[in-house]
């Protein structure tokens, strides 16, 4: 089967893996500050901790800014329930912004509606490695005093204005699971330009303990969000060739923008203007959900993966039930749910297998009845 996609993990990585088993010291050793000094020299910032995951890196990062009940937190609507999960695991309440279709990320233009005396942060998503329009976010935040926490989890390396993504705001938060362009099984970084808040973090990431040159204290109730020797271990040598890696993921893009544009009833994704992409995923929209559902199918009949891209989180039974959201609410969240389909991108397919896809793709376009 085509995946949708595949981890590449070096060979030296697992030789490393393998030090670490040798070593003895499985947490807490020299892996975790290697792999976070090498994202701060490549994220071109002063400060990464790393984390469990990257839900954890967004929960650390609410709970550090003491957001918690009576707050408010706006967030996508359609992304992946994490960023809604982590906004109500500190009690505060998130507060759901349309997206624009183009991009999958946050409309800006719904944002001003939403801000109420109780706001105090906007969690900006860069959907699928596309960077949402932080030029327009933060300097509607600037104006409300809010916080813009940025979730990068898709888009370690992508850029807006040459800069990376998460090193715009408050903080940035990334994760490194297997469907990212750079994974470590499970894990998650959070990156600041506040050493205060730094120092506060890694406290929060292991029990609330402070180390002062040996000396131990309880500083915070914290938790225990550590990441492991052995997923720090598989970081460095991946991050050595990321950017290589995103080159790959903007050519296949490309490649599929050449041989699917034009078909009609198909909407290919558009990044926004001085932006560079890493298409963690590449995502299809569909005029109808039929004509996506038969693609679907069409591509599983010949041994190829696709899926849904995210969630239309306010529609999911949890906070629909919860917070009574209306059916007709956040229509284009909706449509992205019904009708999107992530196809297959990555270092592990080859031209071929872009072109064979496509020509499913184009197949089923025709064939499929409305």
């Amino acid at each position: 089967m085509i995946r949708l996609s595949r981890p590449q993990i070096p060979e030296i990585a697992l030789q490393q893996v393998l030090d670490v088993l040798d070593s003895g010291m499985l947490v807490q050793g020299k892996w975790v500050r290697r792999f976070e000094q090498e994202l701060e020299a490549y994220l071109d910032i002063e400060n990464c901790i790393l984390v469990s995951n990257g839900t954890a890196a967004l929960h650390l990062t609410l709970l550090a800014a003491g957001i918690g009940s009576g707050d408010e937190v706006i967030v996508p609507a359609y992304t992946f329930t994490a960023v809604a999960n982590a906004v109500e695991l500190t009690g505060a309440r998130p507060i759901f912004a349309d997206i624009q279709l183009s991009d999958c990320c946050i409309d800006t233009l719904c944002l001003s509606a939403l801000i109420t005396p109780a706001t105090k942060a906007i969690i900006a998503v860069h959907e699928f490695g596309l960077m949402a329009d932080l030029d327009k976010i933060i300097e509607l935040a600037q104006l409300h005093n809010l916080l813009v926490i940025e979730d990068a989890a898709c888009a370690l390396g992508a850029t807006l204005h040459n800069k990376k993504a998460g090193t715009f705001t408050y903080t940035g938060c990334f994760s490194f699971h297997p469907r990212k362009i750079l994974t470590t099984g499970e894990g998650g970084a959070i990156v600041t330009k506040d050493a205060k808040l730094a120092n506060h973090l890694r406290n929060m990431r292991n029990h609330g303990i402070e180390n002062n040159h040996g000396k131990i204290d309880f500083v915070c109730a914290g938790y225990n969000y550590r990441m492991t020797e052995f997923q720090a271990a598989l970081g460095p040598s991946q991050l050595d060739t990321l950017d290589e890696t995103i080159i790959e993921h903007r050519r296949q893009a490309t490649i599929y923008q050449t041989l699917l544009s034009g078909i009609t009833g198909l909407h290919l994704p558009r990044p926004l203007k001085d932006s560079e992409a890493t298409y963690q995923t590449f995502h299809l929209l569909f005029d109808q959900a039929s004509k996506r559902d038969g693609v679907k199918s069409a591509l599983l009949a010949e041994g190829i993966e696709s899926n849904i891209g995210a969630y239309a989180i306010p529609h999911l039974s949890y906070y629909k039930e919860k917070y009574a959201t209306d059916d007709n609410a956040f229509p284009a969240a909706q449509a992205a749910f019904q009708r999107g389909l992530a196809i297959p991108l990555g270092v592990h397919l080859q031209n071929e297998d872009l072109s064979h896809i496509s020509s499913i793709i184009q197949k089923a376009m025709t064939d499929e009845p409305s």
